[in-house]
């Protein structure tokens, strides 16, 4: 069953042999988890996933959450599970121990999350939410703030959200409504409505904290005048107990497409003038905060689309070793032969295929992603933790954007292995689907992130970052034309590689030149650079591969890293060139999306 959720040896590769994360054990920042501790942890995210989350899923789809009076009530099973969270100190896996985090490297908890998140993501956001408001509260806080609060969050004795969409705002944050009027005392009265809250309200904790974004009465317009405040559910007295309610009602839930299990809120603050909260950070930097806590979320996501991801391959090869149906193809003419598993027909495989590249190379991004994390981390030069910065702030559009974009692809190519029963609620691929698409949307749907990419981290630091980026893969390039398996695999990614970057340098001169053309290519170019790292992280892993079987590997490895070479040159040979194609799209430089009239779209 564990193998249902994210593949063991998989994980054991990218984190001991592709990153050997146990050597982060070697600074006292780290000291704390060696090779044992690792697989401690890992053993025990798996054991938790499996025995109490996993049993979730399918309770979250059909109970759901519940609404009725102001107040949410969640499954039975979400109760047990959660108890179990908490219990097992997961909610603040990298934090600080003196604010009740374990302190473990980011690229050890993206192992453990890898299997949280793929047992019911649903339920996970409740916890990631959580942990978000509470590295708000320990980022800004005030001594006072972090006293009521953060170990209370951290350790998920109570909630946290983020509350930032309004319905009139949409993903346009500078134009939202909600006001915060000063008091006498310090405090601020909020109001304002909220929507899309997820986690906004429910049972599972006596409190709530909310983090608000609202503008201060008088405060310029736009994004430069929104401040955030700290808006619990029940105010919290000065010895850390509940005291009253503080106006924050929630209005209802919305009925979506998936994550059922997650309840999504339209919460009114302040309707009955008696919501109070507390500036969190400076007045008029809301937006530099929430930014902050983005920065996580998106790359939460990311983690999100992942773990949908793994399971739904990892069902779906399942079911097609045991599926039998039809003859086989060079059979087929025999009417006496028997019939044979799935697994054996050549398009199976070609889905197959195409899902275990994809979930391959996105978790080797988003572990390495994690690893630059630790590195900035354990840092003590200034230049060093700043390269070290950019290299993750360039790679959170496309751990977020591409990602979920392909993650959706591959659980559609789940459903459609499974052929009918895939579209059937019995078998848990049709879930991952529907759960799987949100998360193109989420914290910032795929097309800003695309935006995001061209518009700030191309250029960042005069294209230091992508210049780091395409270093990395020409080292993986170089150590490949060393390696007999290899290079005829490198070869391919070189030639890609050349033509990005002049693509790179083409959308930095358009987005110069003429805005409107470059960011209508924005979506394509963020898919070119993804399938540049998808290519990269698979080389990377296939280096690895060759080499430990050319040093002669134990023979129970052997499949496992001929898959990883074979991973490599199937994503050489038939995604490079559909890359190679969108780049000429992007250099052709075409305008014809502004330049189509709206009356030419149709539909009146």
């Amino acid at each position: 069953m564990a193998q249902i959720l994210a593949d063991r040896r998989d994980i054991d590769f990218v984190l001991h042999e592709q990153l050997k994360v146990e050597d982060l054990a070697k600074h006292e920042a780290f000291a704390d988890f060696n090779r044992k501790a690792i697989d401690l942890i890992v053993n025990e995210a798996r054991n938790l996933a499996v025995k109490e989350i996993l049993p979730t899923q399918v309770d979250g789809d059909r109970i759901g959450a519940h609404f009725a009076n102001g107040a949410v009530t969640m499954p039975a099973s979400f109760h047990r599970a959660w108890k179990a969270l908490k219990e097992g100190e997961w909610l603040a896996m990298t934090d600080d121990p003196d604010w009740g985090g374990q302190g473990m490297p980011h690229t050890v908890a993206s192992a453990a999350t890898d299997y949280l998140m793929g047992a019911n993501f649903a339920f996970m956001l409740t916890a990631g939410l959580t942990h978000g408001a509470g590295k708000l509260v320990e980022k800004l806080g005030t001594a006072n703030q972090k006293k009521l609060y953060l170990r209370k969050l951290y350790s998920g004795e109570w909630g946290g959200t983020m509350l930032l969409t309004e319905a009139e705002a949409g993903s346009d944050v500078g134009a939202l409504a909600a006001t915060a009027s000063l008091n006498p005392d310090g405090t601020y009265s909020i109001t304002g409505n909220k929507i899309f809250i997820s986690a906004g309200e429910h049972d599972l904790v006596p409190n709530i904290i909310h983090p608000v974004l609202a503008r201060i009465e008088g405060a310029p317009a736009g994004t430069g005048g929104i401040s955030m405040f700290l808006v619990p559910k029940f105010r919290v007295n000065d010895d850390g107990s509940l005291g009253e309610f503080n106006d924050v009602v929630c209005t209802g839930l919305e009925e979506k497409m998936g994550i059922h299990g997650n309840a999504t809120c339209s919460l009114a603050l302040g309707s009955k003038g008696q919501c109070i909260g507390t500036l969190l950070g400076e007045p008029n930097k809301g937006m530099r905060g929430m930014f902050m806590m983005m920065n996580e979320a998106r790359l939460m996501v990311g983690s999100e689309g992942l773990a949908c991801a793994s399971a739904s391959y990892l069902y779906a090869v399942n079911y097609a070793r045991t599926r039998a149906q039809g003859r086989h193809l060079l059979k087929g003419a025999d009417k006496s032969a028997p019939s044979v598993t799935i697994i054996q027909h050549p398009d199976v495989r070609r889905m197959l295929l195409t899902m275990k590249v994809y979930v391959e190379g996105m978790r080797s991004l988003g572990y390495f992603i994690s690893f630059c994390m630790d590195r900035n981390h354990l840092a003590t030069a200034p230049e060093d933790k700043a390269r070290a910065q950019a290299l993750v702030d360039l790679l959170i559009p496309i751990a977020k954007g591409y990602v979920t974009e392909r993650a959706f692809d591959v659980c559609s190519l789940g459903v459609q292995v499974y052929g009918g029963y895939g579209y059937i609620r019995e078998y848990p691929v049709e879930q991952l689907l529907r759960d799987v698409r949100i998360t193109s949307i989420y914290e910032g749907t795929n097309g800003i992130q695309a935006m995001d990419l061209i518009g700030r981290k191309l250029s960042q630091n005069n294209g230091q970052a992508i210049q780091d980026l395409f270093a990395n893969v020409r080292t993986a390039i170089s150590t490949a034309q060393g390696l007999e398996r290899t290079a005829p695999i490198a070869a391919r990614l070189a030639a890609a590689l050349a033509r990005l970057e002049t693509t790179a340098a083409h959308m930095t001169s358009t987005m110069q030149t003429d805005p409107m053309t470059g960011s209508a290519h924005a979506f394509s170019f963020m898919e070119a650079v993804g399938d540049m790292v998808m290519g990269w992280m698979l080389l990377w892993r296939a280096n690895i591969a060759a080499a430990a079987l050319r040093a002669g590997a134990k023979e129970k490895d052997n499949a496992f890293y001929e898959g990883q070479i074979m991973s490599a040159e199937f994503f050489s040979r038939n995604m490079l060139p559909v890359t190679l194609g969108r780049m000429e799209s992007i250099l052709g430089a075409s305008s014809i999306a502004n330049d189509i009239s709206e009356d030419a779209f149709g539909g009146r």
